[in-house]
């Protein structure tokens, strides 16, 4: 197994055509999956994995295997979302605060957060999951990252850990965190989701 993924790296590197049609059919989907639990509109979390891909592609020969391919696949697909989110939160902030003050203000033509046919997220409408993503994104980076990974995108702690490269207990207490701040968020209803 190590043998055949350290050839399949060593193809990749040297630019074979079918080394990467092969991570394009292993990864594409996961990717997908991952963006979409951050983002979840369909258009965006796609633009979003290509732009995983072409890095991917790009900083190949960077990868020195001091982790699984699929752990640097992970990293390099959260940090693309992160700087996504950063970019489209800095134009969207005041609606964000205000929409969840309760005051109702037309989204700014894009439909972020229509896109809710995510396997991770079994809410029982849009509007509920309009509600938690919104209030997701409100929580602190690393927060947030952690609580994506392991309640949206059903990645274990040591997935997250190995991805973000912090340690278990570290992942933990961020989770624990998350969930405080998601139920001083969402009040009751946080609650009778969990």
């Amino acid at each position: 197994m190590c043998l055949e993924q350290d050839n399949f790296i060593e193809d990749l590197k040297n630019g074979k055509q079918s080394a990467y049609g092969k991570l394009l059919d292993d990864f594409q989907q996961k990717v997908f999956a991952t963006c979409i639990s951050f983002v979840p509109n369909k258009e965006d979390a796609e633009d979003i994995a290509q732009d995983v891909f072409v890095e991917v592609f790009n900083s190949i020969s960077k990868f020195k295997g001091d982790s699984k391919l699929s752990t640097w696949i992970y990293r390099i697909t959260t940090n693309k979302c992160l700087e996504f989110i950063r970019k489209k939160s800095t134009k969207k902030r005041f609606g964000f605060l205000q929409s969840i003050m309760g005051n109702e203000i037309p989204f700014d033509k894009t439909n972020y957060f229509t896109e809710m046919n995510h396997p991770g997220v079994l809410l029982e409408n849009k509007e509920k999951s309009e509600t938690l993503f919104k209030a997701i994104n409100k929580l602190p980076e690393a927060q947030k990252v952690v609580f994506t990974l392991c309640k949206v995108d059903g990645k274990s702690y040591d997935e997250v850990s190995e991805i973000t490269e912090k340690s278990i207990s570290s992942i933990e207490s961020l989770m624990f965190r998350a969930k405080k701040n998601l139920q001083d968020l969402l009040g009751g209803f946080y609650k009778n989701e969990n």
